[in-house]
């Protein structure tokens, strides 16, 4: 099993020179399989913004597509049997299947998986560790449509959880449309949208407002209130990405934060 170098044995907290022997190695390891014809490193590490929490994030083209089980169970057995795995888990996207292993210490690896004739770029993160990959297919963000739907989905639920006295499930709908709203203005602001990347870069006119919108206690009151702070931000971002829409949906969006009389 892997060590955790100049690491004490109480520390719950894996070190980065561990984090860099690891991936070596298993650069390494896929070096010498000649059923992958490329391999990348990703995320924050392929353009040197590494910091003490980031993760192991890597991708292999597979030769032979019909050779991605066997890679995905071989790569399997390395991370239990030598790294001390503790738990994985799949996650499909497109051609890509990623398999995202945690280990003690708070490691995360995420290993990537796809067949040779689709591995390239999906965005700025990916640096070519060997091999040969295609040329960069960055995944669009979403349409803004799309996210206004979803947002006015969760809006509409808030309310009804709320008249139903389904506190907890009124407090989810109002985060949700929150996150929607950011997402949002995210893609506005040419944002990072996808997992909430660019949250944290948007405007202070936007995070101040919509902190106000945090759900401070299950009450009703308390609910409509954050409610309303969220469906007014919707309705700003709605605006902001299609002024038409805006006007023709503004007083529906606007009424679902309205409570009705007793």
């Amino acid at each position: 099993m892997g060590g955790f170098p100049d690491q004490t044995e109480n520390s719950a907290v894996f070190t980065t020179e561990y984090r860099a022997q690891l991936r070596s190695e298993l650069l390494e390891y896929a070096r010498r399989d000649k059923r992958l014809g490329g391999a990348a490193i990703t995320g924050s590490a392929a353009e040197n913004r590494e910091d003490r929490w980031s993760d192991i994030d890597l991708a292999f083209g597979v030769v032979d597509p019909s050779h991605v089980p066997d890679m995905l169970s071989d790569f399997a057995a390395l991370m239990y049997d030598r790294h001390g795995a503790i738990f994985h888990h799949d996650v499909k996207a497109g051609a890509w299947i990623y398999r995202v292993f945690f280990l003690a210490g708070t490691l995360q690896v995420d290993l990537a998986f796809v067949a040779q004739s689709e591995f390239r770029p999906l965005g700025p993160t990916f640096r070519l560790a060997f091999g040969e990959a295609k040329a960069a297919s960055p995944f669009p963000p979403p349409a803004p449509n799309d996210v206004i739907g979803l947002a006015w989905v969760h809006a509409l639920h808030a309310r009804s959880c709320i008249l139903r006295g389904k506190f907890w499930q009124a407090d989810y709908m109002i985060s949700a449309v929150r996150d929607h709203v950011m997402t949002l203005a995210c893609i506005r602001h040419g944002l990072p949208s996808a997992h909430g990347r660019g949250m944290d870069r948007l405007p202070e006119s936007i995070t101040r407002q919509l902190l106000r919108s945090l759900v401070r206690e299950l009450d009703p009151d308390e609910l409509w209130r954050a409610l309303g702070i969220v469906v007014q931000s919707l309705v700003t971002e709605v605006n902001g990405a299609d002024g038409q829409l805006g006007k023709r949906v503004a007083a529906e969006l606007t009424e679902l934060a309205v409570k009705p009389p007793l």
